[in-house]
């Protein structure tokens, strides 16, 4: 008996141009986010020491992050960015100088990846989508997640919203858990301790995350 292959209710091929590579791409924004976090401490006139008491982050992973050893999640990144008086935007993607943004598939900036903090696993891979805009407070990217689990919290100052576009996403906000699929969404608080990973081998959603 032939059995046909069932279709997905969305279709997905549209989006592979825009998360089909994103794993292969360029590993060159990988140190940038390091380079950034230590230069504008360093323009503060902080110490690692400082900015530990300041976020409750260990100087061992500060340090990493700086040289990094450690690519931060992004809700560090938000707290760094809090800490530092800094845009989150700048942080991820640096200064932006226009007033909006278009951007074309083929323009998407480079990708970095979050690890975990004794970085030794991918946790999931993001490219930037809107990072011309100047003083914004939203951040727009693709995301590839990983699984994750040993469930790393994530907690922060901020907003998220996301839109899975392939695969099964595993979200658990607080002591709820939800499996998404191609084409549902979750908006939430960043306030609430959130976990965010792949079901099986990787998922991509959209993420547009707003720092508060």
């Amino acid at each position: 008996m032939e059995i046909k292959e069932q279709k997905p209710y969305i279709n997905v091929d549209f989006f592979e141009d825009l998360t089909g590579d994103i794993s292969k791409s360029g590993s060159e924004g990988f140190e940038e986010i390091g380079n950034r976090i230590k230069t504008l401490r360093e323009d503060k006139g902080l110490s690692l020491d400082e900015l530990s008491n300041m976020t409750g982050f260990d100087v061992e992973l500060l340090s990493q992050i700086e040289n990094s050893e450690v690519q931060p999640q992004l809700g560090t990144v938000i707290k760094l960015s809090k800490a530092l008086d800094s845009a989150f935007g700048r942080l991820v993607s640096g200064v932006g100088e226009k007033l909006y943004s278009i951007t074309r598939k083929e323009e998407q900036k480079v990708v970095s990846r979050s690890t975990s903090q004794k970085g030794s696993k991918n946790l999931y891979t993001y490219k930037t989508l809107a990072p011309e805009v100047k003083g914004r407070h939203m951040e727009a990217l693709v995301v590839q997640l990983e699984q994750n689990p040993d469930e790393e919290v994530s907690v922060h100052e901020g907003e998220e919203f996301i839109y899975v576009l392939n695969g099964t996403v595993m979200l658990k906000i607080g002591e709820d858990r939800f499996e998404l699929e191609p084409g549902d969404s979750a908006y939430y608080l960043s306030t609430t301790p959130h976990v965010l990973g792949s079901k099986n081998g990787s998922a991509t959603i959209l993420a547009v995350l707003y720092e508060g």
